[in-house]
């Protein structure tokens, strides 16, 4: 029986249902930064102790958290949005939990409510800057690049979300539920 645990004490938890929200409580706010640095400063390391700027004065800011009983118990996504000039909105700072990035569907979450939200808002333009590696993964989700820039040392590009795609929306929060395995049965 040991041999069936052997190794299960270094595997992280991962869970069957996120929640994807405006942060809203001052623990989610803190998991938002936390993760935040965590990507950006110690993983990426394309900021030295702190990746928080002006914009974090008018953000707003968006999570994905992973739930225990229904109840949202730790900030594993983040993002957040703004809007820079009258009806164009910008999206940044964009991280996954290095735990839940196999998963996949947490960025495409998240970038679908902060897109949705600022199009609820008023949005006739979204926008943001992305790293090169996740241009492709952009694209499979109707964004296009407007051209390529270096920010912060790093290739981006400057890409737009095709609004039609993403339906205005009110929401607060969105479910993201992970497929689970189905059972063989036995005839």
């Amino acid at each position: 029986m040991s041999a069936l645990f052997d190794g299960m004490e270094n595997r992280p938890f991962i869970p069957t249902e996120y929640v994807v929200r405006l942060a809203r409580t001052p623990w989610e706010r803190a998991g938002y930064h936390a993760l935040r640095r965590e990507v950006f400063c110690s993983e990426q390391q394309i900021f030295t102790q702190d990746d928080r700027d002006t914009i974090d004065e008018v953000a707003i800011p968006i999570i994905a958290a992973c739930c225990m009983a229904g109840m949202a118990d730790r900030v594993v996504g983040a993002v957040r949005i703004h809007e820079g000039e009258p009806g164009v909105w910008r999206g940044s700072r964009l991280a996954v939990h290095a735990d839940h990035r196999k998963l996949g569907r947490i960025g495409g979450e998240l970038i679908r409510m902060a897109v949705s939200t600022a199009h609820g808002l008023g949005a006739m333009q979204f926008l943001a800057q992305v790293q090169e590696q996740n241009v492709l993964f952009f694209r499979r989700l109707h964004w296009k690049s407007l051209g390529v820039i270096t920010l912060h040392g790093l290739p981006h590009h400057d890409m737009e979300a095709d609004l039609s795609r993403y339906p205005a929306h009110g929401l607060d929060q969105t479910w993201l539920l992970r497929p689970q395995p189905r059972n063989r049965q036995v005839a």
